[in-house]
């Protein structure tokens, strides 16, 4: 299901890809179970629901669509780890439901290479999205992403060579529709991003700023409201953990000094909330 909000008088859309699973304790890193298990139940198998939302702005600059999600080349054995199912066209469904289709997207802004972000940015070019040639799934975009990131998805080491899948960037490369940028970027009037280390070396959260008013969509620099309101509550799979705790402060008190309406990536039960000051520090309401 998608929703529609307007910041100033940039009108954006939440979309999703939907829900899968992760584990517990990668979502949770060192957090006990006994912790966790009070905000995010998980099933039988210690794994949490996770969703995989997408953010589509209508700006001067055209259509942008923020991250891809997990696309349909999933392949069946890792669709029943995952739980997703046969579920074909979710994001672009959801996209159709707001009056687009792939074709009017002008960029894609890649937060970072993981599968679940940009997995859904190529595709087979085949008419049941059985395994052929792949292409670009928003034909008329530029693709964009950092240099870091994209080095670091390149040349994985031990640890992230499973969270990176070249077939999701490299036929980008060949269709030279991959923009490689370094730091931050402004997209268009009101939307830019900000570099926001620690899931990665060069993780992009998006801002839209229009007429006193802001949003904040975090990525992964926070995957659930939770690990906003407590700092050491990071993911397994951040790369920095120390640096995404220190990124999270930061953009923190940012975000209470805008008021900015918070979206929250993947999280299956807050979709946006907003800082407010409390006992113990800022929170998500």
């Amino acid at each position: 299901m998608a929703y529609t909000l307007t910041v100033g008088s940039i009108r954006c859309h939440i979309l999703s890809d939907g829900l899968h699973v992760v584990d517990g304790g990668a979502l949770f890193g060192v957090v006990p179970r006994v912790l966790w298990e009070r905000v995010l139940m998980p099933n039988a198998q210690n794994q949490a629901p996770f969703d995989a939302r997408s953010l589509l702005i209508e700006s001067d600059a055209g259509l942008i669509l923020v991250d891809g999600g997990y696309g349909d080349k999933i392949p069946q054995k890792q669709r029943r780890i995952l739980q997703i199912g046969d579920r074909t066209e979710r994001l672009l469904d959801d996209m159709r439901s707001v009056g687009f289709d792939a074709a009017d997207v002008a960029i894609v802004l890649m937060t970072h290479l993981h599968a679940d972000h940009v997995g859904g940015c190529t595709r087979f070019d085949t008419p049941d999205h059985s395994p052929g040639p792949l292409v670009p799934t928003f034909p008329n975009a530029r693709y964009i992403c950092q240099r870091l990131d994209l080095a670091e998805a390149s040349f994985p080491n031990e640890r992230t060579a499973a969270t990176f899948h070249a077939e999701n960037w490299e036929p980008l490369l060949e269709h030279n529709v991959l923009e490689v940028v370094a730091g931050p970027q402004r997209l268009a009037t009101g939307v830019r991003t900000q570099i926001a280390p620690g899931h990665t070396a060069a993780l992009q959260v998006v801002w839209v700023e229009d007429g006193g008013e802001s949003l904040l969509f975090l990525g992964d620099a926070a995957n659930c409201a939770v690990q906003l309101d407590r700092l050491a509550w990071v993911p397994s799979f951040d790369i920095f953990p120390l640096t995404s705790m220190e990124t999270k402060r930061t953009l923190i008190d940012e975000a209470m000094a805008s008021d900015a309406l918070l979206i929250f990536q993947h999280d299956p039960v807050h979709v946006t909330g907003r800082l407010v000051a409390g006992e113990r520090g800022p929170r998500v309401e």
